[in-house]
């Protein structure tokens, strides 16, 4: 194996030496590299946000001696990552996401440099010319392939603009079809993968790998946190840190802010199941399917305790015009996606 990565694992002390073919999940909240080494994954991933001061050279220096990542833009300082969650509950103030409902954020003039930031980061430099990189990128909302109102494909050529700056040869997945090419191989590539992320959820139904209906919906993570941060009279930042520090789904029998999150999130469990139930039934060219299939959840959003049981009870209330052999959580919801896209690069 020529030109290869190294890396060190967080667990133990031995380097790892990684395969050229690289996944990129590219998600509202967060932006995840998957590599192999043998028969085993690593993973890196960068928080998708920012935060800006006002320029000035003791803050550039000081942010300097302590390793900050940070640009200058003409009068402001551009902290992006992990250290931008840092320095806003320093300030008390939201961080600032450069996505918004999957893609680009149209109405945010640092978006593109922060995201190219973060996958340079992420990435670093190809190690030779056409080392391959599979990135994600979110189906049409509604199911709807011929119209493009969110963005999709200026968004997709944006991101595949800044990863052939850095050498690599990139090719876009949808996340939904990502997901059943990282948890779907034992039922040939067969089944529903949904992607519960911060901005979007994407559902793919695929036969043999193949996609035969894709969409995406826009309440997710980011609306759950929004919603309860304004009947809260918080700021949106916190309650998605106290989501995601301890947050179980058990019902309205906590505090306000438990109350509030179960509230959100139950609309998004009941969005999520009505469109699929109504997506599938109304799709005029599926596949004859003479048996039952899987279907697996990944996403941030999924992770709280009592998510499954809530939406398998939704899903079974709502009698879905398909067959299910098993209804399951990705056991690594955070890595599902980068996983598939890697699998899919190294096919």
């Amino acid at each position: 194996m020529s030109n290869v990565q190294e890396k060190t694992e967080d667990m133990g002390t031995s380097e790892e030496v990684y395969t050229q073919s690289i996944g990129l999940d590219v998600g509202t909240s967060r932006i995840v590299v998957a590599r192999a080494a043998g028969k085993k994954y690593g993973y890196e991933s960068q928080l998708n946000a920012f935060f800006t001061l006002p320029y000035s050279r003791l803050a550039e220096s000081l942010l300097e001696r302590d390793s900050v990542v940070h640009s200058v833009s003409r009068d402001e300082i551009v902290v992006s990552g992990n250290d931008a969650e840092k320095l806003a509950e320093v300030f008390h103030a939201e961080t600032r996401r450069p996505m918004k409902e999957g893609i680009l954020n149209p109405q945010e003039p640092h978006a593109l440099e922060v995201v190219r930031s973060l996958v340079a980061r992420l990435l670093g430099k190809a190690a030779s010319p056409g080392q391959k990189v599979f990135f994600s990128i979110p189906a049409p909302t509604g199911g709807d392939p011929g119209g493009n109102p969110g963005g999709i494909r200026h968004h997709r050529e944006s991101i595949r603009q800044i990863i052939t700056e850095l050498g690599y040869e990139p090719t876009p997945v949808e996340e939904g079809l990502a997901v059943v090419f990282g948890e779907l191989s034992a039922s040939n590539f067969s089944g529903i993968g949904i992607s519960c992320g911060s901005g979007l959820c994407n559902v793919c139904l695929a036969m043999l790998s193949v996609p035969v209906l894709s969409f995406s919906i826009p309440k997710a993570g980011d609306f759950i946190d929004a919603q309860s941060a304004l009947v809260m009279g918080d700021m949106a930042t916190r309650l998605r840190v106290q989501k995601e520090q301890g947050f179980h789904l058990n019902g309205m029998n906590g505090s306000r802010v438990n109350n509030a999150l179960t509230v959100y999130y139950n609309e998004v469990i009941e969005n999520l199941v009505k469109s699929m139930k109504e997506s599938i039934s109304s799709a005029r060219t599926l596949p004859r399917m003479t048996h039952a299939i899987p279907l697996v959840l990944a996403g941030g959003t999924v992770i709280p305790e009592g998510f499954f049981e809530r939406f398998n009870s939704a899903l079974q209330a709502s009698e879905l015009p398909v067959k299910l052999s098993e209804v399951r959580v990705s056991a690594e919801p955070l890595n599902s996606t980068a996983r598939g896209l890697l699998m899919a690069a190294l096919c």
